[in-house]
């Protein structure tokens, strides 16, 4: 087998995701489920500073009390890489919202084959290398290709 193929599936983890896993009342619910994949090594979980720094904003103004687990999730379960430069957008202008084509195209640079949101819809069109899907059908894909082996 080539090293590419022991490659661990890289997946982009959106803002909206970190939030709901930082808050997870629950060690069940699908967004902590993804960051505790990557914990244990299943899968490498992909965020850009813009990310992180939109989700301990929020996190910081509705629930401040979750903010050190929220840190602690970032430093074990993420691998965090810098944001696109400005020149990078326009070759993907069309392919998500203005205000998420920054991720989207991260996305895309990191060689992410998924890209795990709450707001699937801002990435419509999309682009081809990258599947967009919501933290449960992420979780319910993962769950069949394991029950698959």
């Amino acid at each position: 087998m080539s090293p590419a193929s022991h490659r661990r599936p890289r997946v982009f983890v959106d803002a909206d995701v970190l939030f709901a896993g930082a808050a997870s009342p629950s060690e069940h619910g699908a967004s902590l489920t993804i960051l505790r994949m990557a914990e244990i090594t299943l899968i490498e979980a992909i965020a850009s500073r813009q990310v992180v720094t939109e989700a301990e904003r929020n996190l910081d103004e509705k629930l401040p009390e979750t903010l050190p687990a929220f840190r602690l999730l970032v430093s074990r379960c993420l691998r965090l890489v810098p944001d696109p430069c400005p020149d990078d957008l326009p070759a993907y202008e069309g392919a998500a919202d203005a205000k998420d084509l920054p991720i989207l195209v991260v996305a895309v640079r990191e060689e992410c084959s998924w890209l795990v949101t709450f707001n699937v819809r801002h990435f419509r069109p999309g682009h081809p290398d990258v599947t967009v899907l919501k933290p449960g059908d992420f979780v319910q894909r993962v769950r069949g290709l394991l029950a698959a082996l």
